[in-house]
């Protein structure tokens, strides 16, 4: 199970490296709504100066781009918005264009604090709320600048944690801002989780299906006498899933190697564990795979195949096909592709989901509508 928030890439990996990890509470299904925002000191080859992306679990639902200027719905389901508010898409492309202005100037002024004129340079923001199955919610707000941790704020004691000198100048002005600090601890903690409930209502065919894993066991001869046990679990969705081995029943923890939860190109999601494994103990060993589609746990083992048949498979729909292997080895090589621009385009943004009339920019006309603030102010 997965469970930090976000990850911050180290500089070195370039300078758009701000990338969700879409994370749970251990031991039960969550969904999440996040924002994400980055604004690059020198644009070009096809990446805009400035990006806003929002997700609600692992779906993007609307971007908008410098280049566009316009706010637009990613996913056909976020077109009920309309119903609500005819307005929707306009007023949320308004906000949106002040919150590229915002983060153009405080960039300016990063660069300046940093004394660095030349080159390419970034700062991005990811918050967002969390709600579990059993009523947990969890929610945060944090920025970057070139890649490394900057600023993010403690909604428990309603301050920000600098993370180097430059950002201390930052939260030595943000700390005594009381009235902004209290409706970021509202926003994380009641307004994003009113507007996730809703957003998990318009795409609830797609976002509250149940998919069940396909699991397949493989395995290779080793050098040193030893092999090694491959399970292969995919086509399953939501992305929470317990998959472990055991051996005689028990779970098995030596000499195992687990990958990442990872998307395949049609939505679902694919896992791969391996165990090292004498052969003459294969029989004693299990995969065994837990997840919300599935009545009960499913153990799996390796079996032999006859000569030129069907890859065997096990689903907790009591089907598995070449298809679905095909489907595994595709993502598998789509997933191997991707690299950490894609990454950040794809998961740039800031809320615009607070109820308010006015929508400035600036300190003295902050609203919820427009929770940014000038880095430098």
């Amino acid at each position: 199970m997965r469970g930090r928030d976000i990850g911050l890439l180290p500089s070195s990996a370039g300078p758009l490296t701000l990338c969700p990890l879409f994370s749970s509470f251990p031991g039960s299904t969550s969904h999440s709504l996040r924002y994400f925002y980055t604004a690059v000191s020198e644009p070009g080859q096809g990446l805009p100066q400035f990006i806003d992306v929002g997700y609600v679990d692992d779906q993007q639902i609307i971007q908008y781009d410098s280049d566009t200027k316009e706010y637009l719905p990613r996913v056909p389901w976020m077109r009920k918005a309309e119903k609500e508010d005819p307005q929707y898409w306009h007023k949320q492309t308004q906000i949106a264009q002040g919150n590229q202005l915002a983060f153009r100037v405080s960039l300016q002024n990063l660069q300046n604090r940093y004394n660095q004129s030349r080159g390419i340079h970034t700062y991005q923001l990811m918050y967002g709320c969390e709600l579990s199955s059993d009523g947990r919610k969890g929610g945060h707000h944090q920025y970057s600048y070139d890649g490394r941790d900057f600023i993010a704020f403690d909604k428990e004691t309603l301050t920000w944690t600098a993370a180097d000198t430059g950002a201390q100048v930052t939260k030595r002005k943000w700390d005594p801002d009381l009235a902004w600090n209290q409706g970021r601890k509202a926003y994380l903690e009641e307004i994003c989780i009113e507007w996730l409930q809703r957003y998990l209502e318009y795409g609830n065919e797609t976002l509250l299906r149940t998919e069940a894993p396909v699991v397949k066991v493989t395995r290779k001869a080793d050098y040193d006498g030893l092999e090694t046990l491959v399970c292969q679990v995919h086509g399953f969705y939501p992305q929470e899933i317990e998959a472990n081995w055991v051996k005689d029943g028990k779970v098995w923890q030596e000499g195992t190697l687990r990958g990442l939860v990872a998307p395949n190109s049609d939505g679902t999601y694919y896992l791969l564990l391996s165990v090292q494994i004498d052969p003459e103990e294969r029989e004693r060993f299990r995969c065994r795979v837990e997840h919300d589609s599935l009545e009960k746990p499913l153990d799996v083992a390796w079996e032999k195949e006859p000569a030129a048949s069907e890859p065997k498979t096990h689903t907790g729909r009591g089907e598995g096909t070449r298809a679905h292997s095909l489907a595994l080895r595709t993502s598998e090589i789509l997933h191997k592709q991707k690299t950490w621009t894609f990454c950040v385009i794809a998961k740039i943004g800031l809320d615009r989901h607070f109820k308010s009339e006015k929508e400035g920019v600036s300190r003295k006309n902050r609203t919820y509508g427009n929770p940014t603030q000038d880095a430098s102010s």
